[in-house]
Order: structure tokens, then sequence, then C-alpha cells
């Protein structure tokens, strides 16, 4: 069992930044990748940024050059930092992890960008 907790959503205005970390705990070997994902009202949720165990990183088109994703291997923490944040950036943000053949999920933290 792998257990994801989110911090650092919030409000911020349009341009701002935000930086969201997610702390796993639990059975945490044999990561196959993990990565943020969001959920906007009415729309289904969508990728964001994903990490693979390999290195490789995709970004969704709507964020790249905008949002970056990093890990602390040491702190078992995964971030992802919000740069030049607009408006349709608005969502619950969830975090994920998928260990041997499981998906794990995050509770989501909101983040609301004000225009």
């Amino acid at each position: 069992q792998v257990q994801l907790v989110e911090s650092g959503g919030g409000l911020v205005q349009v341009g701002g930044s935000l930086r969201l970390s997610c702390v796993a705990s639990g059975s945490i070997f044999n990561i196959y990748s993990m990565g943020w994902y969001r959920q906007a009202p009415g729309k289904q949720r969508e990728s964001v940024a994903l990490m693979y165990s390999g290195g490789r990183i995709n970004y969704a088109n709507s964020v790249k050059g905008r949002f970056t994703i990093s890990r602390d291997n040491a702190k078992n923490t995964m971030s992802l930092q919000m740069n030049s944040l607009k408006p349709e950036d608005t969502a619950v943000y969830y975090c994920y992890y998928w260990v041997r053949g499981n998906d794990y999920w995050g509770q989501g933290t909101q983040v609301t960008v004000s225009s």
C-alpha cells in the first residue's frame, strides 16, 4: 500500500506561482511512474506532468514551459512548481503513483487562479 498526501494548493492571482507537494509513505519501491493530474469542474481528469522510472518526463501541452515536476527521493516527496498561472489552471490537483501494477491517488488539493 502507498499513501499520498498533497499540500500547497490555494488561491493565487493570474501570473502568480504555487508549489504543490506530495509526500508518499508505505511500500514505496518499484515505482513505474508518478505525477500530477488535475480535474476542473465539469471536465475529465487530465494528466499534467508524469515522471517515469527511466527518467522520461511528459508534460501536458497546456503547461509546458510553466510547470516543473521534481522529486526528492530522500524525503519521499514529489513537487510541482507552477509559474505564470492562468485561470484555466484552476482545478483540483491530484498526486499519482503507479506502483507494482496499482495506481494510488492523493486526496487532492484545490488550486484557484483569479483574474
